[in-house]
């Protein structure tokens, strides 16, 4: 049985962010069955957890001894078994990693960081000086996805891939920062089946744990 580590709790306003649910996702979309492994406050920085999560994050992804971390990696994993996620032609398939790395390399990291200066700093003067300037950045990337997703339904046309999953789980951090066509766009994605489940299955261990 596959394992998924995730937090037993977290603040509010992380819940259904946290990167867990990428994985939860990808493996409901490819139909294979998980457990999750719920951390308990501080279960994370143990020298045990660390040995196979070295900088104390979740997710981990264990299989038959196998240990996997980081979502992207995960999702890459899962998506070898799994077509809807990884296409069999070979260039379907290398567009659909290049999406998924762009989410995590060009996107993600300027949609984040102005998510936390708005949720640790945002008292603080030097973010209130610095968030005009990220906001800017990060939406000049939004916009050039914008343009490139034009009217197609997905990054690479018609068919959701891996590229597509983890670009809405990084759109879904501050959505409104979108654009009326990533606004559908990530309607799109988050109206599948699969996602809806592995959202309802995060925010349930968190009930479990309140």
């Amino acid at each position: 049985m596959i394992t998924v580590s995730a937090f037993r709790w977290v603040p509010p306003f992380a819940q259904g962010q946290v990167r867990d649910l990428r994985v939860r996702w990808a493996l409901e979309e490819a139909g294979m069955p998980y457990r999750s492994r719920l951390l308990a406050a501080g279960e994370q920085d143990t020298p045990a957890y660390r040995a196979l999560q070295p900088f104390g994050q979740v997710p981990i992804f264990e299989e038959d001894g196998k240990v996997l971390f980081e979502s992207g990696a995960i999702v890459l994993h899962i998506g070898e078994r799994s077509e809807v996620l990884l296409p069999k032609d070979p260039d379907a398939r290398a567009r659909a990693v290049q999406w998924l790395i762009a989410a995590l390399n060009s996107v993600e990291p300027h949609i984040q960081n102005l998510a936390v200066l708005d949720a640790f700093y945002g008292g603080e003067e030097w973010a209130r000086l610095r968030k005009p300037g990220a906001e800017a950045f990060a939406k000049r990337r939004l916009t050039a996805l914008s343009a490139n997703l034009d009217d197609k339904a997905y990054l690479d046309g018609d068919s959701f891939t891996a590229g597509d999953l983890i670009m809405a789980t990084v759109l879904r951090i501050m959505p409104e920062l979108l654009d009326e066509r990533l606004a559908a766009y990530l309607e799109r994605c988050t109206s599948r089946p699969a996602f809806k489940r592995a959202l309802d299955a995060q925010m349930g261990d968190f009930s479990q744990a309140a």
